[in-house]
């Protein structure tokens, strides 16, 4: 197990060895959920808990459960909830698609495998699960994350640009409408290949397209706008603009 922080410092974060590495997708998905204090969250494919962690950290009081169907890391990321103090926050093991849920979430997201089948493979069999997407996962992952949502609840993914007709499909028939969608571009003049994706269970709006989230600047630094998401802590709005 390695051992590691996020936001600066702020946020413990160990991790295995070996297998799915949290790269920066995690800690931008939460800085994208419109979560308020004392609301109850529910993410799909926690890993180690990089996104549940970054959230409790930027929202006080926050309660939620992560789940995490490897037990070797679902042990790692509920060691990293205990080790920040973040008695809300929970890791249920099992397969998403075939768990049910008591209660209601306020907000659900994921960062759902989304490598193409068809790619190669990595020779790293943990790696390998948590990557690679099955046929019908972005379906399935919505449905199953938007049935416990109440109403006017947020679903929100960090996907591949290359699966958003797939994603927002998959997001109409989970009942999740309003669709807002934030590309992460890696530079200014870049084509963007990931996107934050968020519907709004009942959500009737038309879709949006927002400006996005320019990653870094031509000397290959972090702009400021990310730095202050990706070390501060700060919130990353995807709220049409007015």
């Amino acid at each position: 197990m390695s051992a590691g922080t996020l936001l600066g410092g702020r946020v413990r974060h160990d991790q295995p060895d070996s297998g799915h590495r949290t790269g920066i997708e995690p800690v931008l998905l939460a800085a994208s959920i419109p979560a308020r204090p004392g609301e109850r969250v529910l993410e799909g494919g926690t890993g180690s808990g990089a996104a549940l962690l970054c959230l409790a950290a930027r929202v006080p009081d926050l309660s939620g459960v992560g789940v995490e169907r490897d037990p070797a890391v679902a042990g790692i990321a509920r060691g990293n909830i205990a080790a920040n103090g973040f008695s809300g926050l929970a890791v249920a093991l099992g397969d998403l698609t075939a768990m049910a849920w008591e209660g209601a979430f306020d907000h659900a997201f994921a960062n759902p495998p989304w490598h193409d089948a068809a790619g190669t493979a990595s020779p790293d069999a943990g790696r390998e699960a948590a990557r690679r997407a099955v046929p019908d996962v972005f379906a399935r992952w919505a449905a199953r994350l938007a049935a416990p949502l109440r109403h006017r609840g947020t679903l929100s993914f960090v996907v591949a640009t290359a699966a958003v007709p797939l994603c927002l499909a998959a997001f109409a028939a989970a009942g999740c409408g309003s669709p807002a969608l934030l590309p992460l571009w890696p530079r200014a003049g870049v084509a963007a290949r990931l996107v934050l994706l968020r519907g709004v269970k009942g959500g009737r709006a038309p879709f949006v397209l927002l400006p996005g989230l320019v990653l870094h600047a031509a000397d290959g630094r972090f702009t400021p706008q990310a730095e202050a998401i990706l070390r501060a802590g700060a919130p990353l709005p995807m709220d049409p603009p007015r």
